[in-house]
């Protein structure tokens, strides 16, 4: 099971009364625009939260694989549309408290990815139809959308009404959120445990930075982070380092890099009086193979933090 964001705006209810995602399969210059493209990666079970201006609204469940076909019939149509189309047929969700992206960006944004981020840093939503949505943000989701529209009983209301709780019990949208969630730490804990196992015998179980040998404190960590990493990438071997919890909570933040060839680089928001604290040390290098290369230099470019450059001002009087 996979997750998507889908902007629809204007389209909303014309699409949820007919039930699909729908977008034409090419553009005027005969592109195929990767928001429509995306279409086809549509399979049975996905789930797909809907936004419409500013909000998320509701959460469909994909009930049958993405199609190629012509544009649904709308309610302003006289004949039907011979326009071809990526269709995929859904089962919408409405929430009766949509989510404010806005109001929660700051929960929402260190879990966007770097490319196809389905929404901008002023927290508003990208043009194109449908985007990508990693496992961690549909889980912010799902957690988000639960406090806002899920009804917490207190033991009164049980005693109470019994109507209630049938209710309660029988929501279809909580009924869904409950599966979406199963499925999804699932996919993520086996993935995870996957990419664990993969990565112990590059490593001799053991950190390279400081030699810890724990395996209840080493991590698997990965160098292009798993929101920016395509399904493949977050369980391949060399997309990684096995770390002791020090070192990788600094590896993920960006606080330490290593270049392609596995020399350590130290941000420097570390002060060098720090390094023997943090049990770091300049000219250090870390045995890595060719295939590391790709994704270290992807950490180093993207995630590893460096103060501003400051620009010096010249006075040309």
């Amino acid at each position: 099971m996979n997750s998507f964001i889908v902007m629809q705006g204007e389209t909303y209810q014309e699409e949820r009364n007919a039930e699909v995602l729908w977008s034409p399969r090419v553009d005027k210059s005969g592109m195929i625009p990767h928001s429509w493209k995306r279409m086809q990666e549509l399979k049975k079970g996905d789930i797909v939260f809907h936004y419409v201006k500013g909000f998320l609204v509701a959460i469909s469940h994909v009930r049958e694989d993405c199609k190629h076909g012509t544009k649904p019939k709308s309610t302003d149509e006289q004949q039907d549309s011979t326009e071809e189309a990526f269709i995929a047929r859904a089962v919408y969700r409405e929430l009766d408290n949509p989510l404010s992206i806005k109001a929660f960006f700051s929960d929402i944004e260190p879990l966007l990815p770097v490319k196809y981020a389905a929404f901008q840093e002023d927290a508003s939503g990208n043009s194109g139809y449908l985007y990508p949505c990693n496992e961690e943000l549909a889980m912010k989701f799902l957690e988000l959308i639960s406090a806002l529209n899920i009804f917490t009983l207190e033991v009164e209301q049980l005693e109470l009404s019994m109507e209630v709780i049938k209710k309660t019990e029988h929501d279809p949208l909580i009924s869904l959120i409950a599966e979406a969630e199963l499925q999804i730490k699932m996919k993520m804990r086996r993935g995870k445990e996957q990419f664990r196992e993969s990565l112990l015998p590059l490593w001799n179980g053991e950190c390279p930075l400081c030699g810890i040998g724990i395996d209840a404190v080493l991590k698997a960590t990965h160098a292009k982070p798993w929101k920016d990493s395509s399904a493949e990438e977050r369980l391949d071997a060399f997309n990684g380092i096995l770390l002791c919890a020090n070192h990788a909570a600094l590896y993920s933040a960006g606080f330490i890099a290593f270049t392609g060839g596995g020399s350590l680089r130290i941000s420097s928001q570390i002060p060098e009086e720090h390094y023997p604290t943090y049990q770091l040390k300049r000219g250090i290098k870390i045995p890595v193979s060719p295939e590391h290369a790709l994704y270290l230099r992807w950490h180093k470019r993207i995630v590893f933090v460096e103060l501003p450059k400051v620009k010096l001002l010249v006075n040309q009087q």
